[in-house]
Formats: structure tokens, sequence, C-alpha cells
């Protein structure tokens, strides 16, 4: 049964410990989700986002460049329920350890967790919060799959078998956008999951998806929401910066 309603409050994190080396020279002084996309801050328009849906604490896992977007957060967002948690290891480790980072101020609650580099239209995080299912992916089935997507493999009633870089592409859906919501049952085996596998070096490279994926292999269910034709872009590369200003042109502030 679903137990959504009676679970604690919900939480966002917020993973911006990137270097976001990619898309130099516009990373060399400021942080990936501070960059401009239509005339706004990648990080501004998400924090907005996800207070417009009713979330009012916001965990923060920063490493680069650290102290610009703490800053910025409190003078734009001064009432806002923010937690600073440093990755200060955010050059040799990857978005698994930096999630794992935040076990201790995720507590007992559910949380949806953010890419900080995701520009995305509002419905996209209101449907994932209305979905009944506890462990949702949001999934875009109307993209290219290439190699660098985290594709998404279902079997019935949209629950997911696999999401990883490794799926093959023709047994895949779509691409998990990099904006999910946990239970608050599911975080505690998630984190025990991080912590196993950051206790071994070997794994600090390793995407938040590779525990996501262990959870399922034990038969922890994760299922797809489908935000097929609405409006988001993960920005790695110039080209998806260019395209991210083109998309949300509109929204100009």
């Amino acid at each position: 049964m679903n137990a959504t309603n009676q679970s604690p409050a919900l939480k966002a994190v917020i993973l911006a410990a990137g270097v976001g080396s990619r898309i130099r020279p516009l990373t060399d002084s400021c942080p990936k989700s501070l960059l401009l996309v239509a005339g706004k801050p990648i990080l501004e328009r998400m924090i907005g986002h996800i207070q417009a849906c009713g979330i009012t604490e916001i965990i923060f896992v920063l490493g680069y460049i650290n102290a610009r977007i703490e800053e910025f957060v409190r003078a734009k967002f001064p009432d806002l329920d923010a937690h600073f948690i440093l990755n200060d290891r955010f050059e040799e480790t990857n978005t698994g350890y930096s999630l794992m980072l935040a076990k201790t101020a995720i507590g007992d609650a559910r949380f949806v967790k953010f890419d900080a580099d995701v520009v995305f239209d509002i419905e996209i995080l209101r449907t994932l919060i209305a979905s009944p299912f506890d462990n949702c992916l949001c999934v875009d089935r109307d993209i290219q799959l290439d190699a660098e997507e985290i594709k998404v493999m279902l079997g019935d009633n949209n629950r997911v078998l696999q999401a990883s870089k490794t799926v093959d592409p023709a047994k895949a859906v779509g691409e998990s956008i990099g904006i999910e919501k946990i239970s608050s049952d599911t975080a505690r085996q998630l984190f025990e999951e991080l912590d196993l596998m950051m206790g071994e070096p070997a794994n600090h490279q390793a995407y938040y998806e590779a525990a996501y994926e262990r959870l399922i292999g034990s038969d922890v269910p994760f299922h797809s929401v489908d935000i097929t034709g609405l409006d988001w872009t993960e920005i790695d590369t110039h080209e998806d910066f260019h395209a991210a200003n083109r998309m949300f042109a509109c929204q100009q502030p």
C-alpha cells in the first residue's frame, strides 16, 4: 500500500558539487548551477519551482566554488530552510558519494533529489510529486539515447528494471533526467547501500543510480514517471547550454 500521505514532510536534495569541466571556460570562475539560462541562474529557477510545489526544506551538497553557491542562496532566498553540506572530495568522487553525505540531513524524511545542472518545466516536478508511487524516476521517452544518457528499462506497470548508462539503448524506453522521488523507507535502505559502496574507494566515481540499481535488484520497487513533452535540459556541454537558452527563452525574467 502507498503510505506517502502518512510519511514525514517532503524534503529536497540538490547535488551541486561538480566542476562542470565540459562547459569550461564558462565554469572557470562560476559554478555551473549559477550560470544564467534565459536570464536566470539555473539554481534560482530550480529553487523557485521547489518552493512553488510546497517543499520548504532544501539540502545542498556542494563542492566546487561552494562559498559562492551558499552566498547566492542565502542572499536570494533568506527565508529558505537551507542546509549546506560540503563534499570536500568533489574532485575525486561522483554523485553517489555526494548523495551519501546528505544522510544525516535527510533523517527519516522522504525526498526529491535534483541534479543541479537540470533546467526544467515546473510541471515535471508537479507530476513527480503527484505520482501514486513512492519511488519514482522522471523519464523522457522522446529522446535520442547515446552512451552518456542514464537509460531506463521498464517491466510491468512502469516498474524500473534497470537505470544506468550501460543499458542497451534498444531495450530502453527513455532517459532518466536526474530528478527522483524517494520514500522514507527506501531512503534508509538507499543510504545503507551508499555507505557500503563508498566504503570501497573503487566506487567513489559511481553515480547514485548504481545504488538505485542495487535496491532494484533486491526487489525494492522503483517506477517511471513519464514527463515526455515537457521542457527540460541537463547542461553538460556548450551545446546543452545553448539549447537550454533557446528552450526557456520565453520564460525570461
